[in-house]
């Protein structure tokens, strides 16, 4: 596991509170995506702009390189019974460990003790319970006929997207709650930062001599998950596997050495580039698993600019925004995203942290 050193800060978490009234949390994506709002926000001086998300192509420059996530969200949130009772159950699968072996959380928990078995889809899907883990979740062994199918297939046909607890409407399309790009499966949540991507927008961005670079992180739901401790140098991040390719990093060196900047989009990207980069400043080719935690007083080795949403109040996703730029620049600006009515959180609007 790969963990930045803990860097001793005086901040808490509450230092990263602020209210946000509730009718700017979005609760559906806006109808074309790349029509999202747009802050691009100076991490320096704190000076603001606002723009519509099309625009981002005039913040970036020929040599650039623009990193992108291309894991893809599974329908992991499953609804099911008890083979022996009927009583419904509700699977939300975590993480892959096998090909049908996964961690899963499970509601109600209380009812699924290990060797029991939940059915899904009339039939079409059983779980086997194998174990209950630290913290809760179920180790599980999906049955199906494997010679008719695979677990993805099945997952497509009876499995739901698991949105953010935040939103409460119905999706009405499962594609815009994935990337145009998304690729490999098995993300729990969507990297948010680059639903606002169109393939035209992307073509348009090559055209300029922007390099757009694929990497791998797949998002779990421990990205929702709140930070119970007030130091912040005490709060455990959760860890997703990861994966950069020998040409990614290739590329992102040849961009950097040539001048280029190396922008994430999205918070996702920021942590796997950070934690595949040496203190040089060189990007490194490996796969693994990442807990790296960013907060105030992180020093940056890979990434020049950020692409992300607006994040939780008192969320690690936050507080790596703060350190990208700092705390009271970024507070200034959510402060000015409320005030002009700006759209919060999953589906809600971008901001470009230059």
């Amino acid at each position: 596991m790969i963990t930045n050193e803990r860097i001793q800060t005086e901040l808490t978490t509450k230092d990263f509170y602020y209210d946000l009234p509730e009718e700017l949390i979005a609760q559906h994506p806006s109808e074309v995506r790349d029509m999202s709002r747009l802050m691009v926000i100076d991490r320096k001086t704190g000076e603001l702009e606002h723009k519509v998300f099309h625009d981002i192509i005039d913040y970036l420059e020929p040599g650039d390189a623009l990193v992108i996530n291309n894991s893809k969200v599974i329908p992991a949130r499953l609804y099911g019974v008890k083979e022996e009772t009927g009583a419904q159950i509700e699977f939300v699968l975590l993480k892959q460990h096998e090909l049908d072996r996964w961690e899963v959380m499970v509601r109600p928990g209380r009812r699924v003790k290990p060797g029991t078995s939940i059915i899904f889809g009339d039939g079409l899907l059983r779980a086997d319970v194998i174990e209950t883990l630290d913290g809760g979740n179920r180790m599980v062994e999906f049955v199906y006929d494997k010679e008719r199918s695979n677990i993805y297939d099945i997952l497509d046909r009876i499995g739901n997207m698991p949105l953010p607890p935040y939103i409460t409407e119905r999706l009405a399309d499962k594609s815009r709650y994935q990337t145009v790009y998304a690729k490999t499966e098995g993300s729990a949540a969507a990297p948010t930062a680059g639903l606002h991507f169109t393939e035209e927008l992307l073509d348009k961005i090559k055209a300029k001599g922007i390099a757009v670079v694929p990497v791998m992180l797949h998002v779990g739901l421990g990205t929702f998950r709140p930070v119970k401790v007030d130091s912040l140098t005490e709060h455990v991040m959760h860890s997703e596997y990861f994966s950069v390719s020998e040409e990614a990093a290739a590329e992102l060196n040849a961009r950097r050495a040539a001048g280029g900047r190396i922008i994430a989009v999205g918070t996702t990207s920021c942590r796997t580039l950070e934690s595949v980069t040496d203190e040089a400043g060189v990007v490194h080719a490996m796969s693994g698993d990442t807990g790296i935690f960013i907060y105030p007083g992180y020093k940056f080795k890979a990434v020049d600019a950020l692409i992300t949403n607006f994040h939780l109040p008192e969320s690690t996703l936050l507080m790596l925004v703060s350190a990208f730029s700092s705390r009271e620049i970024m507070m200034n600006a959510y402060e000015t995203a409320i005030k002009e009515r700006y759209r919060f959180f999953s589906f809600g609007d971008a901001c470009f942290i230059k």
